[in-house]
Order: structure tokens, then sequence, then C-alpha cells
């Protein structure tokens, strides 16, 4: 009888101690997998920032040349910083030469949207015409640059759709501001955020599908 009630004991002791190892097992995958979760999350957060920034002090740009503010130079130097954020986001996946070569894609199109801008408030239409063809063979050639880096997951006819509709969105929030059309410049704003941050999400997806590792 004694033995009968040792033994029982004995399995009562190693059943608690196999199921708290289970879910120490448990608990601990869970960690892992809201750790893969979380990592994935703040890359999306982070490219999200970056490129919405991007279009923020873009508006800022406008709105500033538009209205011959003060704040004009500064507004532009922030926005060329925000470059080299973007070029500096795609730096741990790609390389310092990749990422510099991004940031200057980008100043470039910062470069020549500022001389658009200036024609256009001009009403200059030959100057106008020539750096609008020049901006849009710049989107391309940023399309190009991604879609190299990332051809399974970052299409380039997907990506060359992607900056024309953020320049043509920019194109029209830039010709609402320089008409006084507020209303159509605030639809026009909300549209570029809501272009972005798809195109943001689409980078950050497309990080993550080509670097499993990094997130696994």
């Amino acid at each position: 009888m004694r033995r009968s009630a040792t033994r029982a004991l004995t399995a009562l002791v190693v059943g608690v101690a196999l199921l708290a190892a289970a879910c120490s097992r448990s608990d601990g995958d869970h960690a892992s997998d809201e750790a893969i979760g979380s990592a994935r999350v703040q890359l999306r957060d982070d490219m999200r920032e970056v490129w919405e920034d991007h279009v923020t002090w873009t508006r800022v740009v406008i709105i500033s040349a538009a209205a011959d503010l003060p704040d004009y130079q500064a507004a532009v130097g922030r926005l060329l910083e925000n470059q080299e954020e973007i070029g500096d986001a795609i730096k741990p996946f790609y390389g310092e030469a990749a990422g510099t070569e991004l940031t200057r894609l980008l100043k470039d199109h910062i470069a020549i949207a500022g001389e658009l801008l200036v024609a256009a408030k001009k009403g200059d239409t030959a100057a106008q015409a020539d750096a609008n063809s020049r901006w849009y063979a710049n989107a391309d050639d940023i399309a190009r640059f991604l879609a190299k880096a990332n051809p399974e997951h970052w299409p380039e006819a997907e990506m060359t759709r992607m900056m024309r509709d953020h320049l043509d969105l920019t194109l029209e929030e830039a010709k609402a501001r320089l008409t006084g059309d507020w209303a159509g410049d605030v639809v026009a704003y909300d549209r570029v955020v809501a272009e972005i941050l798809e195109m943001a999400d689409m980078l950050a997806d497309g990080l993550v599908a080509q670097f499993p590792e990094r997130f696994s």
C-alpha cells in the first residue's frame, strides 16, 4: 500500500515537472514569436516614418515657396536631410554604397522638384516642361535602382508606378497651393500621404521577405 502511494506521488511529481517544462518552452516560443513580430513592426514603422517625413517636408517647402516665406532654406535643408535618412534605412540590408546612391538619387529628385516649383510659379512653361521631363526620368531611375536591389519583391513595373503616382500627386498638391485651391490642396496632401505609406509598407514587407533570417 505504501509502495503504491509512493509510485502515485512519484508519477504526480514527474507529471508536474513535465508540464512545467512544456509551459516554459511554450512561454519561450511565445516570447520569440513576439520578438520576431516586434522586429517586423518596428521596420514597418521606421520605413513609414522616413517616407512620411519626405512628403511632410516637401509640403512645407511647397507652402514656403508659394508664399515666399523666410523659412524656405531651412525647410529645404531639412528635406535634404530626410533623403539621407531614407538612404540610411537601407544600408543595414544593402550596404553603405547602396544607401549613399539612393540618397544621391533622392537629392536629385528634390533639386529638380525645386526647379519645377520655381518655373511653375514664374509661369515659365519651357523650363517647367524641361524640369518635369527630368523629374520623371529621375523617378524611373529610383524605381530601377530599388527593383535591382530586390527584384522579386520590388518589381520594377510596380516601383515605377508608385514613384510616378507620387510625382503626379505631388504636382496636384503644388498646383492647388499655387492657385489658391485650398480645399483641393488638402485633398491632394491626404492622397500623397496615403500613397507614400502604401509604398513604405511595400518596401518594408519586401525587406522582410528578402531577408527572412533577420526576422526569424
